[in-house]
Formats: structure tokens, C-alpha cells, sequence
């Protein structure tokens, strides 16, 4: 027995010395660090291309808390391929605390800030003396790192009191520092002068309605105004798509972000954004397609605009075929979801979720005479004017 014990404890101090001579690493990685983007898969429409666009973004050179680096990574992330920097010309709230920070630079001592909050009354002589330029350079040169494949818009948003004037949005400019005025419809002309578009933001924002100010119909009597934010964020303004359509403006939805856009993925869809049908992409195919108003909004799944542009799109999504009979001769038939966007089917009083890359059935009682019926059904989830759902037909083709 004591033999049992000597040879079990030398066995122990073997171990032990083992474990003490045993080499401890300084540092472990449990993963790989891996940019990863969120693909959104549309289909081709009429022979045209669906791009992902954000045209109303905000960065710390305004009054938002990311940088435009920032904002053009966030954008890949979630899928974009357009994308514009659209600062507030006439509000950049973090600009007196820039320069406390830059004070080393400046003499010793920090310069005040000038004209840094100018919305609610005019500049003085000193006018604005930011350069309005950079969010879009930085925003350019941070592009680069995704060759090419993340088209950057220069734009900017001309901000005024929002009641009586509301804010605009110039895209497509030239030089944002030439743009500002003490008359905002001067601004507005400024910018037009660049061949800037201009888009009327968040039309109901702080407001009871979205019925024109004074101020609108001069700027929209003038023709300075091109297309209209129909969603922004969580907000939809159904009432202006009669607008849009009359006037023959763009429809947009942008997420007027602030703060970071994820939010958007916790509460599980896509941010908010304009789908753009177009040839290519390229600046010039971009603002050719919303001059011609190829353009559909979405938000929290939902997408919006003109009804014969949502009719193609979704037919261009879904596709369905024929699968058996039901009772009486009932026709079943499978509904494929080829896209990322859900969708909800109204069928009478049935609704029907299909998800994204999912497929469900539907079937299709005979007519009194005893014919198959085409397949008819209202897409509960996409809105044209009149705040309607578009109806969708797709011919029947059982045997």
C-alpha cells in the first residue's frame, strides 16, 4: 500500500512540473474581426437595376454623432450603394466645441464660433465661415476603400424655421459655401444655379399638416422644388404622393440619421432608403432616374410610390406557378418570394405574410361557371396614392 502511495504522489510532482513549465500565451483571439455587409437582393426591372440610396445623412460637422467615415461604413453595412453627406448649412452644433478643441491652432486661445445656429434668424456680415465641403470630401475619400462599388452624392441641407419654411435638401451641388442666403428662397435659387435637385425633407415634420406654407408655394411656384421626402426615418406623409404625382417630383425616403442606424436592425428590417431604378451606377444615371421619378421609397418594410412602378417591382419579385387541385377542382398554386423585402398579401379578409426567399400557397376557388380565376390579391404592405394598396393580377395558369 505505501509502494501505491510513492508511486501516486511522484506521479503528481511529474504533473505538477509539467503544468509549471507549461508556456501561457500573452494573448488569445476567439474570433476574427470580419467586416460584414448586409446584401439586399432586388430584382432587375423593365431592364433596369435597383440601387439602395440614402440622400439625407447628418454628421458631427453638423449636428449628428458619427463622422462622415463613420457614415460611409454604417452605409456599406447596411447594404447601401448611394449614398449623401447632407450637413445643415445654417446649423452645426458641434462647431463652437470644434474649435475649444482646435484652440492650439488657433493663436492660443479658441475662437468663437460664427453663425453656427442661424435658423431662426439671418447670419450676420460675417456670414458662415465652415467650409461646407469637407462631410462630402471625407465622405469621397472613405468611398474609395469599396472601389467604387459605394457611389457618394454631394449634397447639403439648407435648414430653416420649420413651420413656416421647412428644410431642403440640395443634391447634386457643386460648392456647398455658395449656397447659404438670408432669404432661404434665395438659398434655394443658390443651389438651383449649381443644377443641384432639390428635395422638400420631412414635409410634416413639426407640423399639424402637410398642406403648403406661404412659403412653399412661392418655392414650389418657382420650380425650385424637385422631389419630396414621402418617408423619413419612421415618419410617412402619405398626402404628399398626390403632390409628387401633379407636380411630377421624386419621391425619396431617407433616415435623417443622427445617430447610428442600427437601430433600424434591432427593430429587424432595413433602414430607411430610396430604391432607384437605373442603367448604372453613376452619378449621372442616378439623377436621370429621379428626374424621371424611377424611384420608390421604403421604411420598416413598407415601400411607397408611384402605383405601375410598385405593380413592376413586385411582379418582378414574386413569381408563382401551379401545383395541384384542390376541393371542387380549386386551383393551388405556390407563391415565390425571390427578394430580401417581405411581403403581405390581402386576399379578401385573408392576409398572407410571405417572407423574404420564402414560398407559400394560395389557393383559388373556380368561378360559378366553373372557369379558374386569375389570382388576385391586394400587397398589404406597399402604398400608392390615395394611401391605397396596388392590386396585383397574375393570370391563371392551372391545367
Amino acid at each position: 500500500m505505501k509502494r501505491v502511495f510513492l508511486i501516486l504522489a511522484l506521479a503528481g510532482l511529474c504533473f505538477a512540473d509539467a503544468a509549471a513549465q507549461k508556456k501561457i500565451p500573452e494573448t488569445v483571439t476567439f474570433t476574427q474581426k470580419a467586416d460584414r455587409r448586409t446584401e439586399i437582393i432586388l430584382p432587375q426591372v423593365n431592364g433596369l437595376n435597383i440601387y439602395k440610396a440614402d440622400l439625407h445623412t447628418h454628421s458631427i460637422y453638423s449636428d449628428a454623432d458619427l463622422t462622415p467615415e463613420q457614415r460611409v461604413k454604417e452605409a456599406w453595412y447596411d447594404g447601401l450603394d448611394i449614398f449623401s453627406m447632407t450637413d445643415h448649412v445654417e446649423y452645426r452644433r458641434h462647431e463652437p466645441s470644434m474649435l475649444k478643441f482646435l484652440k492650439g491652432y488657433t493663436g492660443g486661445e479658441a475662437k468663437k464660433a460664427v453663425n453656427h445656429n442661424v435658423i431662426r434668424k439671418a447670419a450676420n456680415e460675417e456670414g458662415i465661415k465652415a467650409d461646407l465641403n469637407i462631410p462630402t470630401k471625407l465622405a469621397q475619400s472613405a468611398a474609395k476603400a469599396y472601389g467604387g462599388a459605394m457611389l457618394i452624392i454631394p449634397g447639403c441641407e439648407i435648414t430653416r424655421e420649420p413651420k413656416k419654411i421647412g428644410h431642403y435638401n440640395a443634391l447634386f451641388t457643386t460648392d456647398n459655401n455658395t449656397i447659404y442666403d438670408t432669404d432661404p428662397l434665395q438659398a434655394l435659387r443658390n443651389a438651383k444655379k449649381q443644377g443641384a435637385l432639390i428635395t422638400h425633407n420631412h414635409p410634416g415634420w413639426s407640423r399639424k399638416s402637410c398642406d403648403f406654407t406661404e412659403f412653399e408655394l412661392k418655392a414650389y411656384g418657382e420650380g425650385l422644388i424637385d422631389g419630396v421626402e414621402i418617408m423619413n426615418g419612421y415618419w410617412f406623409y402619405p398626402k404628399t404622393m398626390q403632390r409628387c404625382v401633379e407636380q411630377n417630383l421624386y419621391m425619396l425616403g431617407c433616415t435623417d440619421s443622427h445617430a447610428q442606424t442600427n437601430i433600424f436592425r434591432l427593430n429587424g428590417h432595413f433602414r430607411t432608403m430610396t430604391l432607384v431604378f437605373a442603367k448604372e451606377l453613376t452619378e449621372k444615371a442616378i439623377r436621370k432616374a429621379l428626374e424621371k421619378r424611377m424611384t420608390l421609397a421604403y421604411s420598416a418594410g413598407n415601400i411607397a410610390g408611384d402605383s405601375k412602378l410598385l405593380q413592376d417591382f413586385f411582379k418582378a419579385s414574386v413569381s408563382y406557378k401551379f401545383l395541384s387541385r384542390g376541393k371542387k377542382g380549386a386551383a393551388v398554386y405556390a407563391l415565390t418570394n425571390n427578394t430580401s423585402i417581405g411581403y403581405k398579401i390581402r386576399m379578401g379578409k385573408k392576409l398572407f405574410e410571405l417572407p423574404a426567399f420564402q414560398t407559400i400557397t394560395v389557393t383559388i376557388a373556380k368561378d360559378k361557371d366553373g372557369h379558374d380565376k386569375n389570382i388576385e390579391f391586394h400587397v398589404a404592405n406597399m402604398w400608392e396614392v390615395g394611401y391605397n394598396n396596388p392590386k396585383i393580377v397574375f393570370k391563371a395558369s392551372a391545367k
